[in-house]
């Protein structure tokens, strides 16, 4: 039977302290080089006065000699006044810095003294708690603590040269006074002195032997003649493990003995393989002879009836281990009555060595923190854990949120429940946030609950809120995919005590996964097997649950700790069955429990059903989503807002998001799409703003940019920089639409106060608007996306079409003489014939300037070369009548004109000209050839514009 005895554990043993920065002294004061006798601050006043006095002739001018070797002597005293002064200054910072340091070393001393004695305790200290009995630490089990002493301390103090003081303070801190002294195990210890002393501080050290190695590590052998109590120790039923040898005087040493501790008389030599010789010089005081060092020490004894005790604990305590079920049980044969009449949450998990076993979220809470490996049983226990509760309360008293972040389908059975508000899962990732957002909403409802009753806490009576639990499986892979909530549950973890809410999240893994200001709200642990024993110690504070067998026997078998528990309780956790969640489903009471969020938008959101009942002067732009408020509500744009910019691609709906303003706009100024209309309306934009409370709506600005040659790109987008940035100052709104932010349409989007951002083409893109990169769908629906970070849906406007403007009707000569520049194109032919078809004579530059005025009106056409050879003829036509250059010459017309201002702009192809009338600006024409181009192009065919 020994042999089976399991290895237990306590509590996590401390590593040993890194060393502080070293302390430092400053060096003592050194005294200034004493300086020289002012030989020329003396002589140059002597010399003075007797050159004045030989000038002068005036004898009080000697006086003046005098005043040199006075200022001599006055500056020397001055100078050792500082100096003295200088040192009582540096004596006084010397002294406070060394109080500073000593008490410094003081509080290091003791925080190293702690560490030591954890990592090293003795008897007294393990018996204070029989969490550290038993625990498999390599660095405990290799020593044995032999008393107290000075040992040589990692604190460093540097500095101080040449102060007495300071030297003094260096030496007491190299040396740390009451740490456990120590001695290899396998040396060997031989006691000596006073025979009833001396058996009393041996017993102390073979029981620290057995409280720190558990049976199966640890074996005792041998007669033990003069140690009784020894064989009621389980260790010495073992057969295996480190032999520990008992010696009396003259017996012999057993050869297979690994540890050896002996009692020689006074005088005899300490028996073979006893390296460290212990001498008790009285009750408590002796020295230690270990390797060629004797030191004074500090001893442990243990009397004959307290050695018998500890030998009956750790018999009860092995045989607790034997003790643990061995087989499932079943979930409908546990004993629950205790669950529905405590109050709190207990809930009966499984079966223990003493019975079922009841954690309670309220008391040993209010988190928990459930670990193990795949396959250990961890869902299962979180399914027991949350029926267990719902068979013992009503949902008046408890409801729940589930999330099953490893597949999906572990909590699917507990939908039935009606405790439970909702399931979400890793496979819907967006609702899996939101609903996790929608706890710090929660949090707040709870708080304006119990503050509107008056209440510090939901125990209150006066306070009608059933306990919100949220079970998560899997926290680490919630974490993986959505790391910034970790902040959400750690919120949760602080505030939840109060108002109701609680954790019990499932990892696979906890250390490094489970922050610590989160893990240090969760004090009810509970840990299946685990592979890792840095996951097992941050768990449940010791390695035990590494040990748990990975067979199929151990699936199931966790390892429960409570804030009050000095160390783990092993237990079988109850398995449940398909029929025990149907049968708690129907016992169950009380109303449906409120869902702590609302549901995902629609995709599709009617205007007139969001705009009812609106504020005045707010253009609404859809319904947002804010989980982290729970709730949904119109959102849009007031007159402060000054403008919004529309990021989307294809097909996401940014169009009908300016459309839907646009619905709600007293009054709106259109820029764009084509060119033409865009250029004409930011001009006159620029020239004068429109009235007060006007929508300027601009769909596509980027490709509207794009579509200018460079020159007229770069002063579009000025224009609508100057749009923008005005917009506040003339009380307009301006809502543009982009595709993507690049180029100019970078830096007018800087402009915007508000950005609503659609579906982009890439997640490049997505995040190149300030989107989170983590939130790109590709699959969003059109008018789907975010207004300054918050979810919204666009509203749809049904019935919404752009107004067009008619096109304006083809120019036609209006004087008698009319310069046309031309290269001949086939739309300026056209233009021609139709011109003289109107009555009007076209005849070429070179004949009129040789021929003159034929006396009927007439149009001069030539290309720019001959109007520039022409400049008289150019010159009177450009003073008094009317000049019409043809858009393909729009390379020549500054020349031709001596204009640097840029004419309205002109598409290509589609018969269009400047006209300059008498000496004025140009403005842009349809020729008579566009007229069907000009119908079809609305805005293109605007009335002539400068």
């Amino acid at each position: 039977m020994p042999d089976q005895i399991p290895v237990t554990a306590g509590l996590v043993r401390t590593a040993p302290l890194a060393p502080d920065d070293p302390l430092s002294l400053p060096d003592a004061w050194t005294p200034p080089a004493r300086p020289g006798f002012p030989l020329v601050a003396a002589v140059v006043p002597v010399a003075g006065g007797v050159v004045m006095w030989l000038v002068t002739g005036s004898t009080p001018a000697l006086w003046l000699a005098a005043l040199g070797p006075l200022l001599a002597i006055g500056s020397i005293l001055d100078a050792r006044r500082t100096a003295r002064r200088d040192r009582r200054k540096a004596d006084d910072e010397a002294r406070r810095a060394r109080a500073a340091v000593v008490s410094e070393v003081a509080r290091r001393h003791e925080h190293e003294r702690a560490a030591r004695w954890a990592e090293h305790p003795d008897v007294a200290r393990m018996l204070t708690s029989d969490a550290g009995l038993w625990r498999i630490d390599s660095t405990r089990a290799e020593a044995i603590v032999v008393g107290a002493g000075e040992q040589p301390s990692a604190v460093r103090v540097l500095g101080g040269q040449g102060d007495p003081a300071a030297a003094q303070v260096r030496a007491d801190a190299s040396w740390l006074a009451h740490a456990p002294v120590t001695v290899p195990a396998h040396a060997g210890v031989a006691v000596t002195g006073d025979a009833f002393v001396a058996r009393a501080v041996l017993r102390a050290l073979a029981v620290q032997l057995c409280l720190s190695a558990a049976p199966g590590e640890l074996r005792v052998l041998g007669s033990c003649s003069e140690h009784e109590w020894i064989e009621a120790v389980p260790h010495r039923r073992a057969s295996r493990g480190r032999a520990l040898a008992l010696v009396a005087p003259g017996e012999p040493v057993p050869a297979e003995a690994d540890v050896v501790l002996a009692r020689v008389g006074p005088g005899e030599p300490p028996p073979p393989r006893c390296g460290a010789l212990l001498e008790v010089r009285g009750l408590t005081s002796g020295t230690i002879d270990h390797a060629g060092r004797v030191q004074e020490v500090g001893l442990e004894a243990v009397g004959d009836a307290q050695a018998a005790a500890i030998a009956a604990m750790l018999e009860a305590r092995a045989g607790a281990a034997f003790g643990v079920v061995t087989q499932a049980v079943p979930f409908h044969a546990l004993d629950r009555t205790a669950d529905a009449t405590r109050g709190g949450l207990p809930a009966t998990i499984g079966v223990g060595d003493r019975g079922p076993v009841s954690v309670d979220l309220v008391d040993d809470g209010p988190h928990a923190v459930v670990a193990g490996v795949t396959g250990s049983g961890k869902s299962e226990l979180l399914i027991t854990w949350i029926l267990a509760l719902c068979a013992a309360r009503s949902t008046d008293d408890v409801s729940f949120l589930l999330a099953d972040f490893k597949g999906g389908t572990a909590f699917d059975a507990l939908r039935t429940l009606p405790h439970v508000t909702g399931v979400i899962t890793d496979l819907d990732g967006a609702g899996a946030r939101r609903a996790i957002d929608s706890l710090r909403a929660e949090l707040r409802r709870r708080e304006s609950a119990l503050a509107s009753a008056g209440a510090r806490d939901i125990a209150d009576p006066r306070v009608a809120l059933p306990r919100l639990v949220v079970v998560v499986d899997e926290f680490a892979a919630l974490l993986a995919a959505q790391p910034e909530l970790h902040a959400v549950f750690a919120d949760v973890a602080a505030r939840g005590r109060a108002l109701g809410m609680h954790l019990i999240l499932g990892t696979q893994r906890a250390a490094g996964v489970i922050r610590d200001a989160l893990l240090a709200n969760c004090p009810l642990r509970v840990s299946l097997r685990v592979t890792d024993r840095a996951d097992s110690r941050a768990v449940v504070g010791t390695d035990d649950a590494a040990e748990l067998d990975g067979g199929p026997g151990g699936r199931g078998v966790a390892l429960v700790r409570r804030a009050s528990d000095a160390s783990p309780h092993r237990v079988r956790i109850a398995l449940s069955a398909p029929d025990d969640i149907t049968a708690v489903a129907a016992r169950a009471s009380g109303p449906a429990p409120r869902r702590p969020w609302l549901p995902p938008l629609p995709d599709r959101v009617v205007l007139d059903d969001v705009v009812a009942g609106r504020d005045t002067g707010t253009l609404v732009i859809g319904l947002s989503d804010e989980p982290d408020r729970q709730r949904q509500r119109r959102i849009g744009l007031s007159a402060a807002d000054r403008g919004v910019l529309v990021i989307g691609g294809p097909g996401s709906g940014r169009t009908t998001a300016l459309e839907t303003l646009a619905r709600q706009a007293p009054h709106v100024v259109r820029i764009g799409p084509a060119a033409e209309h865009a250029w004409d309306a930011l001009e006159r934009l620029d020239e004068e703003p429109p009235a007060a409370g006007s929508l300027v709506l601009a769909d596509d600005v980027d490709a509207v940019i794009g579509g200018f040659p460079p020159e007229y790109a770069q002063e579009c987008a000025a224009r609508f920089e100057r749009v923008a940035r005005a917009a506040g100052r003339h009380g307009i709104l301006v809502a543009a639409s982009v595709q993507r932010l690049s180029g100019p349409v970078a830096r007018i989007a800087d402009l915007f106060p508000r950005r609503l951002l659609l579906r982009t083409a890439s997640r490049a893109d997505h995040f190149a608007a300030g989107g989170d990169p983590a939130q790109f769908s590709a699959a969003a629906a059109p008018g789907r996306g975010t207004l300054d970070g918050v979810a919204v849906q666009v509203a749809l406007a049904p019935g919404v079409i752009p107004g067009s403007q008619a096109p304006a009707a083809p120019w036609h000569p209006r004087a008698a003489l009319t310069g046309f520049v031309t290269r001949r194109s086939a739309a300026a032919r056209e233009a021609m014939a139709a011109w003289e078809r109107g009555g009007h004579r076209v005849i070429g530059l070179d004949a009129f300037a040789a021929d003159g005025h034929p006396g009927e009106p007439v149009v001069v056409a030539g290309d720019p070369e001959q109007w520039q050879r022409h400049w008289r003829v150019l010159g009177d036509i450009r003073a008094d009548h009317d000049l019409v250059v043809d858009a393909p010459c729009a390379g020549e017309l500054r020349a031709l004109t001596g204009s640097r201002r840029l004419p309205p702009y002109a598409e290509p192809g589609r018969a269009r000209a400047w006209l300059l009338a008498a000496g004025d600006d140009a403005v842009r024409i349809p020729l008579p050839a566009a007229d069907a181009e000009a119908g079809g192009a609305g805005a293109g065919g605007a009335p002539p514009h400068r």
